[in-house]
């Protein structure tokens, strides 16, 4: 990267600054003019100064006032001619601007994509994300004024000034006096603020490392009752940057305060040298007039000028800060990203380690001397012994670190000279942890197969303009000209010649890590969408039709009470009930229902609003008797009470006025609290008493009054149950069954699991349920999986792109060790033939491994077969351990 910002900005947007350097020139003579049009306004057109009417102005006769209109109308012209190249050279400037930004963030991402592994070690996240966002967006709106804002504003400067002296020399001096002045004093004032500003900006980026600490650490603070000194300690750092912005803020206002003082004595000189030479008839008083007025204009360049000397000084110590966090001296050269494969067909068969060593950042030793040969047609087992060393040799083999000492062979290739377009396809790396994409499984599956666009996006009528411009757009940035809409997945790499091939390997896969039964559990919980997946949805309802024949039978018929549109669910909710359909968004929430204005109408229209009263005020009288002495946070509010322990005060008065003064007593909030309650009420589970025969019948004939007056506004807010259509906005699961588990009865949740797993198999479903599940989101970096299944899906997308070598350092640790064992067992099968270099985290796992290498203190202290190393007893420490 360029040190110097004026360089890169020169670099990169050569052509655009010349366009406007030349668009800023060609304006000075209007402007010129509409500085000199004026006096000739006042002295000739509106005095009659030096002038005789009529006035023969190219051919035709002008009197006093056609000649001031004349001349009026020039002035617009100019006025108008000025703000259009303003226009222009301010929206030039921005995009010229826009475009640096981009590229600069994109050049710093890039940037970010060549650190080796350390430099992680030594930057966090925390001061990354805030430099190529942030901190470098000052830089991007200084792109576009680098060079054009100073010709600009010191052009138009130059041309009052030329003006000015023109009218009286006099004058002109007096109106530069104390430019000098400001030009001396303010950079040196500006300099402390600058310092200022280099300390602001690194207190901000370790504020923000904090703050990062503190996201990624929050289960710690709290299990660790740390959060006073998490408090504290931000509080400490904001008072740092406190100080630092209130010192700025001085500094700052007193710059401005000493310049306006400045510019201010300038018109005294004018107001009292002028107006002595006007009577004393040296000048015009239209002269006067017009340098009062230029004057007026000169101090807004002037202002943009010190303003422009600010600015730079701030955008340089921005972008020197960044390039020096950004350019690593151990940065991988660019063409290790960009590119093409070097070895093409069949990998060698030898991996060759020669006289390898590491030095970590501690200046620690971690491997030293490491001289291996590995036959990559067999699986190779690499176990550490008294020290480290095990992970930062695989990390190494991988060429994911890259050795201090020695050197790495593939064959005739030297590692360290190959492309990621090499190793990245043909090595796959899976260790104990492994990052996760935010998105679906099948994006985080498949995302060890996009290297590069396969098949371009078909783009139709305007979308083809559209995309010309983008790619236009990103060349002249620097970025990426590849379509990120086009099909990146490599089907070759995981030889397959399709999508729906594709689909079939990734479901083999799953199976091969045990992540298949997690995935069918995904696609009952997922949604789909009838129109585009119509068959899936039609076996959903045959799915839903055996259900309900299963059901028929007696060991069967009090596990489901199945949906029935003329029948009260009694395992289901009153609101359920209700409105008897699927709520989208929050319109219809539970807790909010009896505040909607359609709940409202539907209540009094089958005269329940005074039932729900009573009913509420029987419940809040009932959770009061029951919950009123448990402090909060008891599990039986979340097990069976209907108001929240920090609510159950507020119930209190109401109840109170109520039992003495009647419901109609109770103000307006009071009566919907408790027209709230008795919408949570599930007879067969509360067992209250509440929910009789007749007022079920009301409820059946509320059901009909809420369906049939539902208002058109809310008709996209609930898609009601019909045994015969498939629910789109309800989970797969629940339109198989259909119904609510029924409450009071133990192992209901198995049985139902069992039945339903029965009956996808039957209807022949849980393959297409499992491509549900690949669509299902795993949540924020895969927050929503356990750390057992984010292991399990590392694995899944390191086999899915059938690697060469697949190396595994401890990346099954988390899973038990029955499926430990199944898992092993299938990952050697597929990897017959391949190599497997593997760092197992329990020892005795090694035994079925063709070749072990024992290390100790970083070095290699023994190699062979499992068995002949143990009977030698120098596996004997680690077994034991």
């Amino acid at each position: 990267m360029d040190q110097n910002v004026f360089r890169f900005i020169w670099r990169f947007s050569r052509r655009e600054q010349i366009v406007i350097l030349i668009a800023t020139i060609i304006s000075f003579p209007f402007l010129y003019y509409s500085l000199e049009l004026p006096k000739i306004i006042v002295d000739e057109a509106i005095g009659g100064t030096g002038v005789t009417f009529p006035l023969s102005v190219f051919g035709a006769s002008l009197g006093q006032i056609d000649y001031l209109l004349m001349l009026s109308g020039i002035f617009l012209g100019l006025v108008c001619i000025n703000g259009a190249f303003k226009y222009y050279i301010n929206v030039y400037r921005g995009l010229v601007g826009e475009r640096m930004l981009r590229r600069l963030r994109f050049d710093l991402y890039h940037r970010v994509l060549r650190f080796r592994l350390p430099q992680f070690r030594r930057m966090s996240q925390g001061e990354i994300i805030p430099m190529i966002t942030a901190e470098v967006e000052p830089v991007g709106g200084f792109a576009g004024d680098a060079f054009a804002l100073p010709a600009f504003q010191g052009g138009t400067l130059l041309v009052y000034m030329v003006f000015i002296f023109i009218q009286d020399p006099v004058l002109g001096a007096a109106a530069i006096a104390l430019y000098p002045v400001q030009a001396y004093i303010i950079p040196k004032l500006q300099w402390h603020v600058n310092q200022l500003g280099k300390r602001r900006v690194r207190a901000v980026r370790q504020l923000s490392d904090r703050i990062g600490e503190t996201v990624s650490g929050t289960q710690e603070i709290h299990a660790h009752d740390t959060s006073r000194y998490h408090l504290a300690d931000i509080g400490n750092r904001l008072g740092d940057i406190y100080d630092i912005r209130f010192e700025i803020y001085r500094r700052k206002f007193f710059i401005k305060f000493l310049n306006n003082f400045l510019n201010q004595l300038t018109p005294f000189f004018f107001f009292s040298i002028g107006g002595y030479f006007v009577i004393q008839g040296n000048i015009s008083f239209g002269s006067l007039v017009a340098v009062l007025a230029a004057y007026k204009d000169l101090s807004g360049p002037w202002r943009e000028l010190l303003n422009y000397y600010q600015r730079t000084e701030d955008v340089r110590i921005k972008y020197e800060q960044v390039v020096e966090q950004f350019q690593p001296p151990d940065i991988q050269p660019p063409e290790q990203l960009a590119g093409e494969p070097v070895v093409t067909g069949p990998l060698p068969t030898v991996l060759s380690v020669s006289n390898v060593g590491y030095v970590d950042d501690s200046g620690t030793q971690v491997l030293d001397g490491v001289t291996l040969t590995l036959d990559l047609t067999r699986t190779t087992a690499i176990l550490a012994r008294g020290g480290s060393g095990r992970s930062e040799l695989m990390l190494v083999m991988a060429r994911l670190l890259v050795p201090t000492a020695g050197r790495i062979r593939l064959g005739n290739h030297d590692l360290a000279d190959l492309p990621e377009a090499t190793t990245g396809r043909r090595f796959a790396y899976v260790g104990a942890s492994s990052a996760m994409l935010t998105g679906t499984v099948r994006d985080n599956l498949y995302y060890t197969l996009r290297h590069a666009p396969t098949r371009p996006a078909a783009y139709d009528g305007d979308e083809v303009k559209w995309s010309e411009r983008r790619v236009a757009d990103a060349r002249a940035s620097g970025n990426s000209e590849e379509d990120i809409r086009a099909d990146w997945i490599d089907y070759d790499g995981a030889d397959v010649d399709g999508p729906e091939a594709l689909e079939r390997r990734a479901l083999e896969v799953l199976e091969i890590v045990d992540l298949a039964a997690d995935v069918y559990r995904f696609g009952l919980a997922g949604t789909i969408d009838p129109q585009a997946q119509g068959d899936v949805a039609e076996r959903v309802l045959v799915a839903r039709a055996e259900i309900r024949r299963r059901l028929e039978d007696p060991a069967y018929a009090d596990l489901v009470e199945l949906f029935d549109r003329d029948s009260y669910n009694d395992n289901a909710t009153v609101a359920e009930n209700v409105i008897f359909g699927t709520v989208v968004g929050d319109s219809f929430e539970e807790d909010g229902l009896a505040d909607h204005p359609h709940i409202a109408h539907v209540l009094d229209a089958v005269g329940l609003t005074e039932d729900f009263l009573r009913m509420g005020l029987s419940v809040a009288e009932t959770m009061i008797e029951l919950f009123a002495d448990l402090p909060p946070g008891h599990p039986f509010f979340e097990q069976y009470s209907f108001i929240a322990a920090e609510d159950l005060p507020e119930f209190q008065p109401l109840v109170a006025v109520a039992q003495k003064d009647g419901l109609d007593k109770l103000p307006a909030d009071g009566r919907q609290r408790l027209l709230s309650l008795p919408f949570k009420l599930v007879p067969a589970r509360h067992r209250l008493d509440l929910i009789d025969g007749p007022i079920r019948d009301r409820l059946l004939e509320a059901r009909r009054v809420f369906m049939r007056d539902l208002p058109e506004a809310y008709r996209d807010t609930v898609e009601f149950f019909d045994a015969d259509s498939y629910n789109t906005k309800a989970s797969v699961q629940d339109n198989i069954l259909f119904g609510k588990i029924r409450y009071g009865r133990s192992g209901t949740v198995d049985q139902i699991q069992r039945l339903t797993a029965d009956v996808v198999d039957q209807v022949g479903l849980r393959g297409a349920l499992m491509a549900v599940g690949l669509d299902v989101s795993v949540g924020v970096v895969g927050g929503r999986l356990t750390p057992t299944q984010r292991q399990k899906l590392a694995l899944a997308r390191a086999l899915l792109k059938r690697p060469d070598i697949l190396f595994l350092d401890d990346a099954t640790s988390t899973l038990d060790p029955a499926v430990q064992q199944r898992v092993h067992r299938a990952i050697f099968e597929s990897m017959d033939g391949k190599a497997l270099i593997w760092a197992p985290h329990r020892p005795e796992l090694a035994r079925g491994c063709a070749h072990l290498v024992l290390l100790e203190g970083g070095r290699v202290l023994a190699q062979g077969q499992f068995e002949e190393l143990e009977q030698r007893g120098l596996l004997e420490p680690l077994l034991e351990s």
